[in-house]
């Protein structure tokens, strides 16, 4: 099991937020464009950590060089069912630099972005606490 998952399975968000290149550009779902650098990156990951219900990873899935991933997920936010898949790829650190979600149907990434929404004014304040 990739660290990664394992530190999100665990809900270990420090372990998580350690595996975060400087410049990791996350890629949201539900945002036009990308947020570049670890301590916005780690405070959207526990935002969503509170907002996802249910969570599960049920498939992993690695190229033969190790440094991309993809990890499929199914949760619940405010009572929509989603999947989604949680793309990484590694520097040559071992430390995730390029890291893309995508969620469907659209009616539970509605859901996730307004769910969201409702965090960003705390995702803000960690980011800038860190």
């Amino acid at each position: 099991m990739h660290p990664f998952r394992k530190a999100v399975e665990s809900g270990d968000m420090d372990a998580v937020a350690a595996l975060l290149a400087d410049d990791v550009v996350f890629t949201s779902p539900v945002a036009f464009k990308p947020y570049t650098g670890k301590a916005i990156t780690a405070a959207i990951l526990r935002g969503v950590s509170r907002v996802f219900e249910d969570f599960t990873y049920i498939r992993e899935i690695a190229n033969p060089d190790g440094r991309d991933h993809a990890f499929v997920f199914t949760a619940t936010v405010a009572g929509k069912e989603l999947q989604g898949c949680d793309f990484l790829h590694l520097d040559e650190h071992g430390r995730i630099d390029d890291f893309t979600v995508m969620v469907r149907p659209l009616s539970a990434a509605q859901a996730l972005a307004e769910a969201m929404g409702a965090q960003f004014e705390r995702i803000a304040g960690e980011a800038a606490e860190q």
